[in-house]
């Protein structure tokens, strides 16, 4: 039986992005995918029109519900959309027998905030610290660090601070930076900075890479493996995937979820 991975993520009808992108990319990596809702957009390939977060009592009560009956073997999260959620996730990421995987979303490319004020604080305060890994992009990394984040160097720093704050590994997402520095992340673990340039560069705007690398990477830890294999391993996946990306509408081409993995290829 594949080992089960939990997403607690905001819904995209698009299903570039959010629980609907979790799941595909889960499965696709080897995994069992259950999810949790935690707030309902209206979106396209274009833009977020509107925002929706559903009340912390529903989520809560979605996730004891689930994890009464189920046994993850890791999870990770998206949008949670206001400080109730945070609140309300906080005790079951704090107790959990299994890695959390925080992926500190706060603005969609485009569109309106998935977030609201006190946000950022709370997830810097209630989930960072117990987090397994965190995998902010540079505009998150600049947010949870309050320090400009815009260059390779600056990502080195901002990941050594965000483990400051008490994660055991931070993963600085590049696809922002720019020149020979483009879409190199910076994986912060055991006290040790690691670069990671991709194989190959897809050219475009994408939609949903952020959350199909940090579903990618807690399903390979769901299946055993190390760390810094599963991140080198879930990217190089994002790196074909970005390659085959699919354009269903008139805006950001969609991560293809079915891609092969890299043993297949």
């Amino acid at each position: 039986m594949p080992p089960v991975v939990l997403t607690v993520a905001g819904s995209d009808p698009s299903g570039g992005a959010g629980f609907q992108a979790d799941l595909k990319t889960i499965q696709r990596l080897g995994g069992y995918g259950v999810s949790v809702a935690t707030l309902i957009t209206a979106q396209n390939t274009e833009a977020v029109d509107e925002v929706s977060v559903l009340s912390p009592k529903l989520v809560e009560s979605q996730l004891r519900s689930l994890l009464a009956d189920v046994r993850p073997g890791a999870a990770k999260t998206g949008a949670l959309g206001s400080v109730g959620v945070v609140q309300s996730l906080a005790p079951f990421v704090r107790g959990a027998e299994f890695p959390w995987i925080i992926d500190p979303v706060l603005v969609p490319t485009s569109g309106v905030t998935l977030s609201e004020p006190g946000y950022l604080e709370a997830l810097r305060t209630l989930l960072v610290p117990h987090a397994r890994l965190v995998t902010p992009n540079l505009a998150e990394a600049s947010a949870l660090t309050g320090v400009e984040v815009q260059t390779l160097k600056q990502a080195r720093r901002a990941a050594e601070r965000i483990a400051g704050l008490g994660a055991q590994a931070v993963l600085v997402k590049g696809g922002h930076l720019s020149g020979a520095d483009r879409s190199t992340d910076v994986l912060f673990v055991d006290g040790v900075l690691h670069d990671l340039r991709p194989a190959k560069l897809a050219e475009g705007r994408f939609h949903g890479t952020g959350c199909a690398l940090s579903a990618a990477i807690a399903t390979r830890l769901a299946c055993g493996d190390p760390l810094g294999e599963a991140v080198v391993r879930a990217k190089t996946w994002l790196s074909e995937a970005l390659g085959q990306a699919i354009a269903i509408g008139r805006g950001a081409r969609i991560v293809n979820h079915a891609a092969a993995l890299e043993d297949e290829s």
